[in-house]
């Protein structure tokens, strides 16, 4: 599933020099922001079964205190094609992805180096008939890399809820890098994320290998209320997922194309984080409340 990237910049990711989040005054508030997007995408060949298909993607994001949050519902098929390669699927998958702030948590500051600040990170995923279903737990921590600028960097403990078993690790990092500003304020972005996971169990081995993961690299367009994409996805198998085995392909690449709106709500405004950068800023929150109350409606036995 595309993770939207965007999500990254409002952590104020970005090339110029940051400074750790200082939470030692206890005012854990004061950095709390929200937004929500809409996202038409267009999948080519995408693996696990090279399946080419439209779906529509809400995204949401932000901080609220201590809690620093993400996630996503996709919606496919939009016109319920028979031809669709999700024709027959479940229409829906959602993902959540919480992290709780340490250095908030705790009013103090534990950055060391190029670590800004450390959380306690989850993941949780599902679809529509919660044959898929997971969770992931760890420590998440934003970096501060070379050009890239400030990254974020998780490691998880993955947990198969439909199995009900502990099964391998998962390392997680995503980025947004603007590369060029146009004088009207739009930008071009470098923006990506690699997930990966290891030392999982690879039985049966007709299904399943001990590794395997994607890495998804994207070149956006962006304005204040549009913004437009292409995205080159490359996998290894996947999900560790054995390549030409149960799962079909699960190693090569895909590619996407994105039509990205934002709320009439929205402007493209700055704001001081560690770091100032431009970002989608939500002044009401409305939409916000409806995508969390989708993803908790998922999450409902």
């Amino acid at each position: 599933m595309k993770k939207s990237i965007i999500a990254t910049s409002l952590l104020a990711l970005g090339s110029a020099p940051a400074f750790a989040t200082d939470y030692t005054d206890g005012d854990t508030h004061k950095n709390d922001y929200k937004w929500m997007q809409g996202n038409i995408m267009y999948a080519f060949d995408e693996l696990p079964g090279e399946s080419s298909h439209d779906y529509l993607e809400l995204e949401f994001g932000g901080r609220a205190g201590i809690l620093d949050y993400y996630g996503y519902v996709d919606f496919f098929n939009l016109t319920d094609s028979d031809s669709s390669d999700k024709s027959g699927q479940p229409k829906m998958f959602a993902k959540l992805a919480p992290r709780i702030s340490l250095d908030g948590l705790f009013n103090t500051d534990l950055s060391m180096g190029a670590v800004q600040e450390l959380y306690i990170a989850s993941v949780y995923n599902v679809n529509g008939d919660s044959s898929v279903e997971n969770i992931s737990i760890g420590l998440g921590s934003d970096v501060m890399v070379p050009w890239l600028g400030k990254v974020g960097l998780n490691l998880y403990r993955y947990y198969d809820i439909t199995a009900k078993d502990w099964d391998g690790f998962q390392i997680s990092t995503n980025w947004f890098k603007p590369v060029h500003f146009f004088e009207n304020g739009s930008f071009i972005s470098y923006q990506g994320y690699i997930d990966y996971n290891f030392a999982v169990d690879d039985s049966p081995s007709q299904l399943k290998s001990t590794n395997g993961g994607a890495m998804f690299n994207g070149i956006y367009w962006h304005s204040d209320r549009f913004a437009l994409g292409y995205g080159l996805k490359a996998y290894k198998e996947v999900y560790a997922l054995k390549d030409d085995g149960w799962a079909g392909k699960t190693s090569g690449v895909s590619h996407y194309v994105a039509n990205e709106l934002t709320s009439s709500k929205a402007t493209l405004t700055t704001i001081s984080l560690s770091t100032t950068k431009p970002f989608l800023y939500f002044e009401e929150g409305l939409f916000l409340a409806i995508a969390i109350s989708s993803i908790a409606k998922n999450k409902l036995p």
